[in-house]
């Protein structure tokens, strides 16, 4: 996949805006978790939305207890979706955590409308920003995820950051960017730095629209597709 145009440069104040005007170049998307509860598939993809990312789980004790609805909806308007994790590394290893998401609801498949999970991987909500580990420490237990991820399912997963974070908790590591797609979060109008090795980003959440994250596909509906069957 190349970096085939230049992203809309929208801020958030635009979003509804730009969502109900988008002309289907860099499909749209959205991303979802238990806070959205049921979602009205049918009035996103009325707004242009071509895909979804769906919280499944996160650590090892918690899974989204509106995941099968949401999933299920999203399927049923037709989007293609997939799964995302929220990752705890100071709770269990990277491959542990992988393996939780995928026996509830992570896993890939080849059909076209199923996008390879994502690790959210970002600041702690309830700890040390880093969650007490070292740059390497954190590198290497992306990098249990990962592999676990692609031993599965044979794609390496998404990884969902900020260059920020990035910057800070894994001493802005290149080791991943020639395996895994990127999505980047960073809210405005325009994508910012990536982290270090990435030349362009697959996914960018760039705003909100009605409490719910918004997001870009780098290419076109036919990459998304590609996307999608892992071609």
């Amino acid at each position: 996949m190349k970096f085939l145009s230049l992203w809309l440069c929208v801020t958030a104040g635009l979003a509804e805006s730009v969502i109900t005007k988008h002309s289907r170049a860099d499909p749209l998307g959205i991303d979802v978790a238990s806070y959205q509860g049921n979602v009205d598939w049918n009035t996103w993809k009325s707004k242009g939305v071509m895909f979804a990312y769906i919280k499944a789980t996160e650590g090892t004790t918690y899974t989204n207890p509106y995941f099968s609805s949401q999933y299920t909806g999203a399927t049923n308007t037709g989007l293609i979706r997939g799964g995302y994790h929220f990752a705890h590394p100071d709770s269990s290893t990277g491959a542990t955590q992988a393996s939780y998401f995928l026996k509830h609801g992570g896993g890939w498949s080849p059909d076209g409308i199923t996008l390879p999970g994502a690790l959210d991987i970002e600041y702690n909500p309830s700890g040390p920003e880093c969650y007490g580990l070292s740059s390497s420490s954190m590198v290497s237990w992306i990098k249990s995820f990962s592999d676990e991820y692609h031993a599965s399912t044979t794609r390496y997963p998404v990884i969902y950051t900020t260059t920020s974070w990035w910057t800070t908790c894994t001493g802005n590591s290149a080791t991943f960017a020639s395996t895994n797609p990127l999505w980047l979060a960073h809210p405005g109008s325009s994508i910012g730095t990536l982290p270090a090795g990435w030349s362009y980003t697959t996914f960018w959440q760039y705003g909100k629209s009605d409490k719910t994250d918004l997001d870009k596909f780098n290419g076109d509906s036919a990459g998304l597709k590609r996307m999608a069957l892992g071609s």
